[in-house]
């Protein structure tokens, strides 16, 4: 029980201090949202028969920032497709942005902001395993082996009044 009086006389003290303290807001900050997409044409790996594959999926996903020199301004919605080149370990290697070459600079912030966060994303490796039946039927794995890949990502930002979104919900095609 006094334990109990002790914490009792306590928490008045510490809801005072709670109370009077001032914190100061957040500064302005971005978010962006993104999604996978799978543009007509893709090519795919071709699993031949007693092959499987498994992994190519994110397990860690920086959001891109929404670019702070261009808050106050708010400009409309921007949406950057990117080609995520990940290779055989499940590292991103390479962003790719089409017309990236013709963008203004503007774009090219949201376009930076894509291709810093996206090259820290990680995957788990796309591993393509071969099985094999015995002679009395059961199934083996005969090897197996890491493959690149890449997807395709569409990020969007957003701006509201000064304050930003990107969203964080993938998709799957």
């Amino acid at each position: 029980m006094r334990l109990k009086h002790a914490w009792g006389g306590l928490l008045p003290i510490l809801a005072g201090c709670v109370a009077t303290q001032r914190i100061p807001p957040p500064p302005p900050m971005g978010d962006a949202t993104w999604h996978m997409v799978a543009p007509a044409g893709t090519a795919r790996y071709q699993l031949a028969l007693g092959e499987v594959s498994s992994g190519g999926t994110p397990f860690q996903r920086v959001a891109p920032g929404y670019p702070s020199n261009l808050l106050a301004s708010c400009p409309p919605p921007q949406e950057v497709p990117a080609l995520l080149v990940v290779d055989g370990q499940g590292k991103v290697g390479e962003v790719r942005v089409v017309d990236e070459a013709q963008a203004d600079a503007s774009r090219h912030a949201f376009i930076d902001a894509v291709r810093a966060a996206a090259l820290q994303w990680q995957f788990s490796p796309l591993t393509i395993t071969r099985w094999a039946a015995d002679a009395d039927g059961n199934s083996h794995v005969v090897d197996s082996e890491t493959k690149p890949f890449s997807l395709a990502y569409v990020f969007r930002f957003e701006c509201h009044a000064g304050k930003s979104t990107v969203s964080s919900a993938a998709a799957t095609p």
